[in-house]
């Protein structure tokens, strides 16, 4: 035991005094190949790699998933949307694998109900994983359910209220989870959400699906959708873009 210490010692003086003698520049750290691709960002738009999932005009990038390949059914005015209750979810045509999302929500005009019954809806990554859109204000719930939560698995870091306007903005950074060739799982996924500009979610381990009744299922599944719930209440959505990574 002892010799083997030595040796170890030995060795680690060696590679120190190594280390030591190397002279470095700072060029030889440097590399300039390859560039990263440009990319035009503004405050107000998307950026110029995105796809926009919603341009204000029509849902032409969404479809029904009550009524299979029929139209997104929810209602377009004034460059939002808003869900129809009782139409269903919708969910864009394209699927996708890792992504950065955004999109923005806001609450019904008039707020009626309490709890998961209060301005109620969900964006669900990959159809399979939902980030909760909920009224938080004053409104008693269990917080791994509330505005900016991983539904039924993490609460948001913290609880983010809407500014004067009533919108809400996410910002989603999703890798999906990886699976071998006989479907195995290899890697989970993970999900990092911005509420607002403010973190809620960092770099959060996603466990599987998100249940409302019962534990996370595991689902062999590399990609999926954007859905968004109809819950019965009439949120309202705009600004929707995606970047694949």
């Amino acid at each position: 035991m002892k010799i083997k210490s030595i040796l170890f010692s030995i060795s680690a003086i060696s590679c120190f005094s190594l280390s030591a003698q190397t002279k470095f520049q700072p060029a030889d750290t440097e590399f300039y190949e390859p560039k990263p691709r440009v990319v035009q960002a503004a405050s107000q738009v998307a950026p110029s790699d995105a796809k926009v999932l919603f341009d204000g005009k029509n849902l032409a990038e969404w479809t029904s998933t009550k009524t299979k390949g029929e139209a997104a059914p929810w209602t377009v005015e004034n460059g939002i949307f808003t869900v129809k209750p009782g139409s269903g979810d919708i969910q864009t045509k394209e699927n996708f694998e890792d992504f950065q999302l955004h999109i923005e929500w806001k609450s019904p005009e008039v707020i009626k109900g309490e709890g998961q019954g209060r301005g109620n809806s969900g964006v669900l990554i990959q159809g399979l994983y939902e980030i909760q859109v909920l009224d938080n204000n004053d409104n008693p719930t269990y917080v791994n359910g509330q505005a900016g939560s991983l539904y039924k698995q993490r609460p948001p870091l913290v609880e983010v209220r809407s500014g004067s306007d009533g919108w809400h903005s996410y910002d989603i950074i999703f890798k999906a989870p990886r699976f071998n060739a006989d479907k195995q799982l290899v890697g989970k996924g993970t999900v990092t959400v911005l509420h607002n500009g403010v973190l809620v979610q960092n770099n959060t381990q996603i466990e599987g699906t998100t249940e409302y009744i019962g534990l996370p299922k595991l689902k062999a599944q590399s990609t999926g959708p954007i859905q968004l719930q109809d819950h019965g209440d009439l949120v309202h959505y705009r600004n929707i873009w995606i970047r694949p990574l």
